[in-house]
């Protein structure tokens, strides 16, 4: 048997429920894993209340990401073998104890690193590394923007231009977040203020250019943060936070004024401005394994360790959803699959 989290329908978060199924015969063609860590992400989120274009259609399972053990291996299975500790991908899946997976979407974890840190590392990491390398191109000693940058995605985009030689500028919420960055070495973070946040850019540029945005809020900061670009600056957005329901059903009424708000770009314009804009869904690389594989071999080429900023009991996560879309999570937030849940 094995126990997951289930949603008949998107809508109400509050309709995740924990289910119990049995474990049917494993393909030849997977591994099973005895999961251990799950990552959560924005992504799950907006599945669950129907505003992710990839959400399934009736009931599933939300979950992007997770670390654990390998317990049984197909027989057309090789590179794998019971005991083997990994972390993988899935399309949708995730809040499960058992997962079965192709061996293509999993990785060796490494020795030192816990299953929590399994967990948090490959969509976040994905997410930022394609983004920066992949769409935006970053060279060593360009300017980077980095939004809400003591997030998952952020905090692993800061160790990326790091390790390229790149310089980050990020902004966060809080003085707290400010405070975390500042001890892990990244200086260059400001506490955003929508009505100073052009100015609070500016200074910390020094008159120098700024190339290249990370944008997952939307709205008022995205359409600033373009504006500052300089001339063939790239505004790479994967994300738009400002749509986070405060409570565990959406506010449709708002959702919609934010959506008829929202910055728009005039393809016109852009040419005049010499600026692009690109946007992505991560999901799409689900299918994409050629792509996908080379990436992770190039990501594990760098120390891009992930901060996992709390841990929930598998059994807590609906609290650990609450945790994530109220904004004062800094890092990952991972539920812990443990025996004794169940």
């Amino acid at each position: 048997m094995k126990k997951l989290w289930k949603i008949k329908q998107a809508g109400n978060i509050n309709n995740l429920a924990l289910s119990e199924e049995k474990l049917l015969p494993l393909a030849d063609d997977k591994i099973r894993v005895a999961t251990r860590a799950v990552g959560l992400n924005f992504a799950d989120i907006f599945a669950l209340v129907g505003l992710y274009s990839a959400t399934p259609k009736g009931s599933f399972t939300p979950g992007l990401e997770f670390a654990g053990t390998v317990t049984q291996v197909g027989k057309n299975v090789d590179g794998y073998k019971e005991g083997d500790r990994v972390f993988g991908v899935t399309r949708f899946g995730g809040y499960s104890s058992v997962i079965d997976s192709l061996p293509q979407y999993c990785y060796a974890l490494p020795d030192d690193w816990s299953f929590a840190e399994g967990a948090a590392y490959p969509a976040q990491t994905l997410t930022a590394w394609y983004a920066i390398k992949e769409l935006a191109n970053v060279k060593p000693q360009q300017n980077v923007l980095i939004q809400s940058a003591a997030g998952g995605v952020g905090y692993q985009a800061l160790q990326i231009c790091k390790s390229i030689h790149a310089r980050a500028i990020g902004n966060v919420s809080t003085t707290e977040k400010k405070e975390f960055l500042a001890k892990r070495g990244f200086s260059d973070i400001f506490v955003r203020n929508p009505n100073l946040f052009t100015q609070q850019v500016r200074e910390l540029l020094n008159g120098q250019e700024l190339h290249v945005v990370l944008d997952a809020i939307g709205g008022k900061v995205q359409q600033q943060s373009y504006d500052l670009l300089s001339a063939t600056g790239r505004l790479i957005i994967f994300g738009a936070a400002e749509y986070t329901p405060t409570k565990r059903r959406p506010n449709y009424i708002k959702s919609i004024w934010k959506y008829l708000s929202r910055p728009r770009y005039d393809s016109l314009q852009l040419i005049s401005d010499n600026k692009s804009v690109m946007g992505f869904n991560l999901i799409w690389l689900w299918d994409e394994v050629e792509v996908l594989q080379p990436m992770f071999s190039e990501m594990q080429a760098h120390d891009l360790r992930p901060f996992v900023g709390k841990e929930f009991s598998f059994t807590e996560a609906l609290n650990a959803i609450d945790w994530l879309k109220s904004g004062k999570s800094i890092g990952k937030v991972v539920l812990k699959v443990d025996e004794n849940d169940f």
